[in-house]
């Protein structure tokens, strides 16, 4: 997935930037669009509704 791609993000909610991130956006501030610690993974934003990026992402996720 290319660094500018864009994904669907629905709420105004926002996990900090933290060592569990693995992925930021800029939008109004800087903050965490995917952590990852250990074998856990989490994004910030609906990669479902994301179009043809979502599909690669889970797709990716899939093949972990």
């Amino acid at each position: 997935i290319k660094d500018t791609e864009y994904v669907y993000y629905v709420h105004s909610y926002a996990a900090e930037i933290c060592a569990q991130t693995i992925a930021q956006t800029e939008y109004s501030s800087v903050f965490s669009a995917a952590l990852q610690k250990d074998n856990f993974y989490a994004v910030q934003f609906h990669p479902e509704k994301s179009g043809d990026v979502g599909s690669k992402l889970l797709t990716n996720f899939l093949n972990l």
